[in-house]
């Protein structure tokens, strides 16, 4: 039996087949045209960030100026506390309030061990004993890492001049000279402090 089309039925096809092609065409644009285009220009004008904005020490890639890296040694400068325990795949903040019973008594050890492992410190700043809220801040104050100073000196027998220098030369000021504080990364700070030690 001959099934005869209907006008309803060509109808329907004609909305049908441009819609499928504006798909197939969207889906190239914005799925395999666009991509490529950004990621060329990435990497032709911002081929540094566009890769994670890593850093190398003697060929060997180190680490990212964009993340904080857990640092052990006296005799380098110690980055915020990490609830991620500076893991990059694991990006986390407390969540704790300041009012609460825990974070007072935590920021009391914290405060009572810095204290200890910097001898003569008085003012403490508040990024030496809090954690970012990404737990991944690779950036302190430029008085949180000067607050260091004395420990590093006594550590590696720099002088504490020549440390506030490399300090003074690696704080950056507020982007577009409004936004954000003075900051100083440290991961390019102890890799300056680790080539003056050289």
């Amino acid at each position: 039996m001959v099934q005869l089309i209907t006008i309803q039925d060509v109808i329907h096809m004609k909305q049908v087949l441009p819609a499928i092609r504006l798909s197939v065409v969207l889906m190239l644009i914005c799925g395999v045209i666009y991509p490529l285009v950004t990621t060329g220009v990435a990497q032709l004008l911002f081929s540094n960030q566009a890769n994670g904005s890593l850093i190398t020490q003697g060929g060997k890639t180190i680490g990212s100026s964009l993340l904080a890296q857990e640092v052990k040694s006296p005799g380098l400068f110690q980055p915020r506390a990490s609830n991620a325990n500076y893991d990059g795949t694991a990006s986390a903040g407390s969540n704790r309030a300041v009012a609460s019973e825990a974070y007072i008594v935590e920021m009391k050890e914290k405060v009572a061990q810095l204290k200890q492992e910097n001898p003569g410190l008085q003012q403490i700043p508040a990024d030496l004993v809090t954690g970012s809220g990404s737990g991944l801040d690779p950036d302190l104050s430029p008085e949180a890492a000067k607050a260091q100073i004395t420990r590093i000196s006594q550590a590696t027998g720099l002088g504490e001049q020549e440390l506030a220098k490399i300090v003074e030369e690696h704080t950056q000021g507020r982007q577009l000279g409004i936004f954000g504080e003075p900051r100083v990364n440290v991961t390019a700070l102890n890799q300056a402090l680790t080539a003056e030690l050289k």
